[in-house]
């Protein structure tokens, strides 16, 4: 007779001891890759069983992948802490857990203050055999007809509603405190600082005209908003 497989429980939550980490359903984890020098593995916990001890922890997984690792490779709108949700199910020892993540929806990881090493957004789900997304369709900005990196500086123009990423449209990288003029499709400094509220100036014509924005400067990697009027191809 065949011996019979020791029973295994479903557990509600786990304390991943090496981490002082407490695991459940829904969570996002950092998985231990086979390979030390490359990043840690992304996967969502589906389910947590053990044996009848407790002991021999084994967590269900599906795995969310980076852009690299899909069929068509990384591009030029794939954000750094982007991922995709793939259909690739498995089961793994809780000990390769490194510890907690945090997988935000595309619009929440925008709104962020700050964005940590552990957050990353997804809004595409993946089929690993096939390459294809869902959705399938995602809305485009700019001259250059990409989707929205969050990584990009991008400029609203409340003429004409259109979103330009910066580095479609000229210029380089701007830090706080800068009073920054656009024209024409371009953006050039000016060496006088702004103070707390912060300003462009936008070109009607041949005058320059400043104008009151909205700019978001607590993150690193992320949108910021700029709204002006008549700039980048309405002036």
């Amino acid at each position: 007779m065949a011996k019979a497989k020791p029973a295994r429980r479903t557990l509600d939550s786990y304390a991943v001891k090496h981490i002082n980490k407490t695991i459940r359903p829904g969570d996002c984890v950092l998985m231990r890759p086979s390979d030390s020098s490359k990043p840690s593995y992304v996967a969502r916990v589906e389910k947590i069983e053990a044996d009848s001890r407790g002991t021999n922890v084994k967590i269900h997984v599906r795995w969310y992948y980076r852009p690299e690792e899909s069929i068509g490779g990384r591009r030029q709108f794939h954000g750094s802490k982007e991922l995709f949700l793939s259909d690739h199910f498995d089961i793994q020892s809780a000990d390769t857990i490194e510890g907690k993540c945090t997988v935000h929806s595309f619009k929440s990881y925008t709104k962020l203050d700050a964005v940590g090493n552990d957050d990353f957004f997804c809004r595409f789900e993946y089929n690993s055999s096939t390459g294809a997304f869902n959705p399938d369709r995602v809305a485009v900005y700019c001259k250059c007809e990409m989707p929205y990196n969050p990584d990009d500086l991008m400029v609203q123009c409340e003429g004409c509603s259109d979103w330009w990423i910066q580095n479609a449209v000229g210029g380089d990288t701007y830090s706080v405190g800068e009073d920054v003029k656009l024209y024409a499709g371009a953006m050039q400094t000016n060496t006088e600082a702004v103070t707390k509220s912060e300003f462009l100036k936008c070109k009607k014509g041949t005058s320059w005209e400043t104008v009151s924005v909205s700019i978001c400067f607590e993150r690193q990697l992320t949108l910021f908003p700029l709204r002006v009027e008549d700039v980048f191809g309405c002036v």
